[in-house]
């Protein structure tokens, strides 16, 4: 006789999930602990976790998704926000505004800018109200303000950015 188990003694020491919805139910407990968020956003905690897609949620309960296949170059400007670039169907800029978006959260790990869009990390981005942005003040990153535009044409795409945030033009 070794002193290794044997399949049988791991099967008794170490049972499965009694049937179908036991074994459901650890996969969802397991999947709760891989999502984390601030108030202005929600990102994957795993490094090496990416999502498929970003949503956008406005203030007035709708919600936007862009998969980030999509997603092109953006350009982060500290006094502007962040302006990203969705190319599908049409083209589609996302200008985000708010303060500390490039600030880390308090664990240092994940911010919005690096760790978390550049890596595909980030699940949704939120406006915040008023009272949560004065609640979080200088602490960490807010969102103000997010706009959604489509164009069918460069010229208008460059005359949308030039009213909207004309920093981001070179």
């Amino acid at each position: 006789m070794t002193d290794e188990l044997t399949k049988q003694d791991r099967k008794h020491r170490n049972p499965p999930p009694a049937g179908l919805n036991a074994y459901l139910q650890t996969k969802e407990a397991e999947a709760e602990g891989t999502e984390a968020s601030c108030n202005a956003f929600g990102y994957l905690r795993g490094i090496k976790d990416r999502a498929t897609s970003v949503e956008f949620r406005f203030r007035n309960g709708n919600s936007t998704w862009f998969p980030y296949s999509w997603m092109g170059p953006w350009q982060y400007n500290p006094s502007e926000g962040l302006l990203l670039k969705f190319s599908g169907d049409l083209v589609y800029l996302v200008l985000i505004r708010g303060s500390n978006l490039a600030k880390p959260l308090n664990d240092g790990a994940i911010n919005l800018t690096h760790a978390g869009l550049q890596r595909h990390r980030v699940l949704w981005l939120r406006e915040m109200s008023e009272e949560e942005i004065r609640q979080v003040g200088e602490t960490g990153p807010t969102i103000d303000r997010i706009e959604v535009a489509e164009f069918e044409s460069h010229e208008t795409l460059k005359e949308w950015v030039r009213n909207q945030a004309p920093s981001f033009l070179k």
